[in-house]
């Protein structure tokens, strides 16, 4: 049977179809939003991983590149390959929204895959996609506690908010705020802002969450037309099952109050304010949970299940006393930020360097200036064009203390990475004031939580490091929350035991005037508005102390580019003459290149050439050519140039590469010269001045008027004996309507 639901979301028409497409899925629906078109399907293995301390769950986000009438940009490889970094981060944005409403116990695979078929070139596919997500599992019987919606929150042109924005209304928006969740609840966050204020971005987010209730009603009319039922998987079916849960229960409860007692001795009696510490405590713990079960008279199979137990009770008791006591395992206040510490210029020959340290989190970020010709070039389904600010990130294995191989960025990297970008990129600035491409690299050398906002502060100080006027300085902080379902407490600057079951990682960068990016996580069904309003606003606050670190090692961009970057100077020509610069088949262009030694000359369409040298001496040789090859050339103007071509009229002299005008010989030397060879010869060079510029664009000078020229006794002789021979030539007059050549 086939369904469609539809309803009028932001001003466009959404509609959900199903029973058509994917039939095999657990669940399946095709969403349309504007002319963009996603299936989604939901699909959950029979048998369950035993074994796993995580939940299974893949979200993967298919470009297709069908979808927007492209085909691939490589000669070679027509097929999509692996995944653009824009489907790694819509895949992330979708993962971070339906996966908390899993049951974390759940081991069988469940896999969701949002495949766009249609792409309109206006309405980004993710959010349709997330929404066909929430959709494609609530109808089907993989248990999960949604349905969630989404929506994009934009500005006008005056400033109020609309929805879901298009991507030309979004190019122009203050910010960029997506919100998921329900009308009630907000379970995950994304935005870019440029330098938001608090009070609005909190308005957006309200604004954005208020608007889901119809899009929920949408899915559950869906769901009450095609749903399934929910399969159980939790509870025991088997003989065998129901006892080992009867005794997990048994040693919970034998063990609860024990370890309660024992995670108190070991991780508040004294700070802990080491990963090193922690973790020590946390084997010590697991040491005496062991003793104690043995005391108890507990077999193999009930101190493994008392160890399962662990994380859980740790987690639990850990958020207990944030709430009741307001204590945390390092001894920090609530509001209270770890040791900061940032340093610049720390490596020589790169042209700009930073460390920052949070704690035991440590960031290295480095920063090369290049050529624009440098910039990326996007080709993927939805983003087509070039990139010319970079940031990437690295993790390490041992950042974390760990021995594991290499295998290049994965999602996670891909994600902190574009956060760190997003929360730069309205500071860096434009192309036409500093041309260069930039990249930015954060390496983490050590992670104890926070790593991608460490990237944040690392790669601004290195940008000013580098002397890259960026407009503000930008930091970032990560809020957590520790919660039981009716009480809570927010918590400034998150770390690695902080962030368990009923919390949340709400990442906020800014400068001091406001907010450049967002990125919320939860462990929760969904945060309520104050505690939204509370994050927000006390992260405002960590946020002016760590830009207060940070200005004391560098307060501003430099004022001079590192000595070891390279240096571009542009000049501005008319569009139409470029194609003289370039010269047939590239043969000016390169020849500028090779002759003044410069790097790369970059030109757009608009006539804005962008000169890249190792050093300020070539890129000023290449700029007098460009200026010279394409300037005007004005009447009365003087020029000192080479003799290049004689006629028997005449002499052509070089003014400027490429431009020659004539010296009539009766223009050559104040008598009358009898042959032109008596004054000049190829190679010599005179003075001249434009006496003419005709109607067909033909320059005639005059040696006689301009100064400099000396001229010698053999020539004024020469003009005295001339012949019949030389007599007939210098009255002869270029032929009238054709070029002098």
């Amino acid at each position: 049977m086939t369904t469609s639901h539809s309803i009028d979301f932001g001003g466009k028409k959404l509609t959900i179809e199903t029973g058509k497409l994917a039939k095999a899925a657990n669940g399946a629906c095709v969403v349309t939003y504007g002319k963009t078109v996603v299936l989604a399907t939901a699909v959950m293995s029979k048998d369950v991983r035993p074994g796993l301390s995580f939940f299974p769950l893949m979200v993967d986000f298919e470009e297709k590149l069908y979808a927007a009438g492209r085909i691939k940009g490589s000669r070679f490889i027509k097929r999509e390959g692996r995944p653009t970094d824009e489907a790694v981060l819509a895949a992330r944005f979708i993962d971070r929204a339906i996966r908390p409403l899993f049951d974390q116990r759940i081991a069988n695979d469940v896999q969701v895959i949002i495949s766009v078929l249609a792409f309109d070139e206006e309405n980004d596919a993710d959010i349709p996609g997330l929404i066909g997500a929430s959709c494609a599992l609530h109808m089907s019987d993989i248990p999960w506690n949604g349905p969630i919606a989404v929506a994009r929150v934009n500005t006008d042109a005056e400033g109020h908010f609309i929805l879901n924005g298009t991507y030309a209304e979004r190019e122009v928006a203050k910010f960029d705020v997506d919100v998921a969740g329900t009308a009630e609840k907000v379970i995950m966050i994304e935005a870019g802002c440029d330098e938001a204020p608090e009070a609005e971005v909190i308005d957006a987010i309200a604004y954005g969450r208020e608007n889901l209730g119809p899009v929920i009603e949408l899915i559950e009319a869906v769901r009450k037309e095609a749903g399934k039922a929910k399969v159980d998987l939790l509870t025991p079916k088997t003989d065998e099952a129901k006892r080992v849960a009867g005794k997990r229960e048994e040693i919970k409860a034998l063990l609860t109050p024990f370890m309660k007692k024992t995670i108190q001795e070991l991780f508040f009696a004294a700070p802990k304010a080491s990963k090193v510490e922690r973790a020590i405590a946390k084997d010590e713990m697991k040491k005496k949970a062991v003793a104690f079960l043995t005391e108890q008279g507990q077999d193999e199979e009930g101190i493994t299940l008392g160890k399962s137990l662990l994380g859980e009770l740790l987690d639990l008791e850990i958020g207990r006393t944030i709430i009741e006591e307001g204590k945390r395992v390092d001894g920090r206040g609530l509001d209270e930020i770890r040791n900061l510490e940032s340093e610049v210029a720390l490596l020589p020959c790169v042209h700009g360097s930073a460390l920052f340290n949070r704690g035991e989190t440590q960031v290295l970020s480095i920063v090369t200036l290049g050529a624009p010709g440098d910039k990326q070039t996007l080709d993927g389904m939805e983003l087509v064009g070039e990139r010319r600010f970079m940031h990437h990130y690295n993790f390490p294995p041992f950042s974390v203390g760990e021995a594991k191989p290499l295998r290049g960025a994965g999602r996670r990297e891909v994600g902190h990475g574009a956060l760190a970008e997003k929360a730069l990129a309205f500071m860096i600035p434009a192309k036409e004031v500093f041309p260069y491409t930039l990249r930015v690299v954060s390496e983490v050398l050590g992670s104890n939580g926070s790593s991608s906002m460490g990237s944040t502060c690392g790669a601004s100080l290195a940008l000013m490091d580098a002397g890259v006027p960026i407009k503000a300085a930008v930091a970032g902080i990560a809020m957590g929350l520790a919660s039981d379902g009716k009480r809570y407490q927010v918590i400034t600057d998150l770390q690695d035991l902080e962030d368990g079951e009923g919390g949340m990682d709400f990442k906020i960068t800014g400068t001091r005037k406001g907010i450049t990016a967002i990125q919320l996580d939860t462990k929760t069904d969904g945060l309520p508005h104050t505690v939204v309003v509370e994050a927000v606003t006390r992260a405002q606050s960590a946020r002016m102390k760590i830009l207060d670190v940070m200005a004391k090692a560098i307060p501003e961009p430099r004022a001079e580019l590192s000595p070891n970057a390279p240096r571009i100077i542009t000049i501005n020509i008319n569009p139409d003459k470029i194609r003289e610069v370039i010269g047939p088949g590239g043969k000016t262009i390169n020849e500028i290149i090779e002759k003044t030694g410069v790097s790369d000359i970059d030109i757009e369409q608009t006539g804005l050439v962008m000169i890249t040298s190792p050093d300020a001496e070539s890129a000023q040789k290449a700029y007098d050519w460009i200026y010279n090859l394409t300037r005007d050339i004005e009447v009365n103007e003087v020029f000192h140039g080479n003799v290049v071509r004689l006629m028997d009229f005449g002499a052509f002299v070089e003014l400027l590469p490429g431009k020659d005008g004539l010296v009539h010989v009766s223009e050559m030397a104040p008598w009358r010269v009898e042959k032109v060879t008596d004054v000049v010869n190829v190679g010599d060079k005179v003075h001249v001045k434009v006496i003419e510029i005709d109607e067909k664009g033909r320059v005639n000078l005059s040696m006689k008027k301009a100064e400099g020229n000396v001229y010698t006794d053999e020539m004024k002789a020469k003009a005295g004996s001339g012949d019949s021979e030389s007599t007939s030539r210098r009255g002869a007059k270029p032929p009238q309507g054709k070029r002098y050549d």
